[in-house]
C-alpha cells in the first residue's frame, strides 16, 4: 500500500511540475488542523513530508493560523508548538487577523502564483481550494499523509491550455518578465504610472514610391497592303469625260 501511495504522489507531483511550474523546494503552507492531526497520529512532518514528496520542502504558515490556535482550547497547545517551528509568511491581515481558512485562501489567490501546497484537515477550506486550478492538497488519513488527487478544475484548466484557449503559467510569467524589462506594468503604463507613447517611426518606404504611369496603348502600324488597298479606290469620272478632254486639247487633233 505504501508503494502505491508513493507512485501516486510521484505522478501527481510530476503533473504539477510540468503544467504549473512547481519547483523544489516545495512550499507547504500548513494550518493548525494539520498539525493537530499529525500530533494525534504521531507523524513527524519534517521527516516524512520530504520522503513522501521525494524532494526538498519548505514548511511555512501564517500569523493568522498561529493566532487562531491561541484563541482555541488548551488541547491544541501541542499543535501550536509544532506550527511555531515553521516559517511565517506575510499575509494581508497583520493588523486584523482572520480565520486560518480565510487567510490561506488569500495566500493562494485565484491562480496560486507562489505554488503553495496546502496541508489542512479543514473540509470547507478543501472544497474552496478545489475550485482553484493548480493547488495540491495534503491531508492525513489513517495515520498516513496523502496527496489529494487532481481536481476537476485543475484538469479542465490544463485541457484549455492545451487547446490554446488559455495561457500556461510559464507563458504568463515570460510575458510578465518582458513587460518588466520594458518598464511596463499590467495596464501598459511605465514605472512612473504614465502610459508610454508609441514612438513615431519613419513612414513605410513602399508608401513613398511614386506611382508608375501606365503606358498608353499603341495603335497598330499600317502595313503596305492596307495602303495599296486604299489607293485602288478612285473616284469614278462622268460619262464622256475623256472625249471632252480630247476635244479641248488642240494637240491631240
Amino acid at each position: 500500500m505504501k508503494i502505491k501511495r508513493q507512485k501516486h504522489a510521484k505522478k501527481t507531483v510530476s503533473f504539477y511540475k510540468y503544467n504549473f511550474c512547481f519547483r523544489e523546494p516545495f512550499q507547504i503552507l500548513i494550518d493548525g488542523t494539520f498539525c493537530h492531526a499529525a500530533l494525534k497520529n504521531k507523524i513527524q512532518i519534517k521527516e516524512q513530508l520530504p520522503k513522501y514528496l521525494m524532494g526538498e520542502v519548505q514548511l511555512c504558515t501564517t500569523s493568522c493560523a498561529l493566532d487562531e490556535l491561541e484563541t482555541l482550547a488548551k488541547d491544541l497547545y501541542g499543535a501550536k508548538l509544532i506550527l511555531q517551528k515553521f516559517q511565517i509568511r506575510k499575509c494581508k491581515h497583520t493588523k486584523d487577523p482572520v480565520p486560518a481558512s480565510e487567510c490561506l485562501l488569500s495566500m493562494v489567490g485565484e491562480t496560486n502564483p507562489q505554488h503553495y501546497f496546502i496541508a489542512t484537515q479543514d473540509q470547507e477550506l478543501t472544497k474552496a481550494l478545489k475550485k482553484i486550478p493548480g493547488v495540491p492538497l495534503l491531508y492525513i488519513v489513517l495515520n498516513t499523509m496523502v496527496l489529494d488527487k487532481l481536481s476537476e478544475r485543475t484538469l479542465k484548466h490544463v485541457e484549455a491550455v492545451q487547446r490554446g484557449e488559455l495561457m500556461s503559467p510559464s507563458q504568463q510569467s515570460s510575458i510578465q518578465t518582458l513587460k518588466e524589462k520594458e518598464g511596463l506594468s499590467k495596464d501598459g503604463s511605465d514605472k512612473r504610472g504614465k502610459k508610454r507613447k508609441r514612438k513615431s517611426g519613419n513612414p513605410n518606404p513602399l508608401s513613398c514610391l511614386k506611382k508608375k504611369k501606365k503606358p498608353m496603348p499603341q495603335q497598330p502600324k499600317k502595313t503596305d497592303g492596307e495602303k495599296k488597298k486604299r489607293s485602288r479606290h478612285r473616284k469614278l469620272q462622268p460619262a464622256g469625260g475623256e472625249e471632252a478632254a480630247a476635244s479641248s486639247n488642240p494637240t491631240t487633233a
